[in-house]
């Protein structure tokens, strides 16, 4: 299982969904669908967030075996 902190690093840089939206190239919707895990992004995209927050993937997606 992939978890993210796309939501908390979202509100710490003070972007709305749809900010972040723009930022990375994709709708509203598939952000709002990250945040809520229901949707896992492509490698492209992840690196994109990850940047967007000047983090790396692995500060941005967490890893679990549970």
């Amino acid at each position: 299982m992939i978890k993210n902190q796309v939501r908390k690093l979202r509100k710490e840089h003070q972007y709305s969904q749809k900010q972040l939206a723009d930022i990375v190239h994709v709708s509203r919707q598939t952000i709002i669908s990250i945040e809520s895990g229901r949707y896992q992004p492509s490698l492209d995209l992840s690196f994109r967030l990850a940047r967007a927050f000047n983090k790396t993937i692995e500060e941005v997606f967490i890893y679990s075996s549970k």
